[in-house]
């Protein structure tokens, strides 16, 4: 059994590895606003935690998709965390305002750590409401570990079928458009012969 555990926990180790964790840290200014742009799938859960130095100005916190709807927002962000599950495939912000004029405040340090997918889960909780044994927890975390590298790879799968069934399409426009060109030269060419040939005749050059 204990074997057994150790080779779970080196696997778990390893897929570790290939779980995305975005950690950060970056200055923001008085009146700046930097954000964080984030690719995601669907039903992903995503969590954050951030941590701002003492300023004398506000700074705001706001996560955001792509159609603008608001998924989290903190006014007076000092310290804290937030957590949201994604509803599609798309691109998710995170950004950090800060008020006043620039150059009129102090500069703040930002620390961003923000984790999805497996990563994100609280398996010690998982483990305490489950009443979860250790093997089992890391089990758990194994099979969530695979399931996220198995959609990462049926996104991709996915992701090139669309850019081959793109790439066959414009093929087949540009072979039709380029037919179509030549046959449209073709019928101008002969057009242009029977004109020349209509205009010499009626000039009396060729017979």
């Amino acid at each position: 059994m204990d074997k057994i555990f150790c080779i779970s926990t080196i696997i778990v180790a390893i897929f570790y590895q290939l779980i995305p964790v975005n950690s950060l840290s970056f200055t923001l200014s008085s009146g700046a606003t930097k954000c964080l742009k984030e690719e995601l799938h669907k039903d992903v859960l995503v969590t954050g935690e951030y941590q701002l130095s003492e300023a004398n100005q506000k700074t705001h916190l706001t996560v955001t998709d792509s159609k603008g709807h608001v998924l989290f927002k903190k006014e007076d962000a000092t310290k804290g965390k937030f957590a949201f599950t994604t509803e599609d495939y798309e691109m998710y912000k995170i950004c950090f305002q800060s008020e006043g004029k620039a150059g009129s405040g102090m500069d703040r340090e930002v620390s961003l750590v923000l984790k999805h997918g497996a990563e994100a889960k609280d398996y010690d909780k998982m483990a305490a409401v489950e009443k979860m044994k250790p093997l089992e927890i890391e089990l758990k975390r194994l099979e969530d570990l695979a399931e996220d590298i198995v959609n990462d790879f049926a996104y991709m799968r996915q992701r090139e079928q669309e850019m081959r069934d793109t790439n066959e399409s414009t093929h087949s426009r540009v072979l039709y458009f380029s037919v179509f060109s030549m046959l449209c030269l073709l019928g101008l060419a002969t057009w242009q012969v029977f004109y020349l040939r209509r205009f010499f005749i009626a000039k009396k050059l060729i017979e």
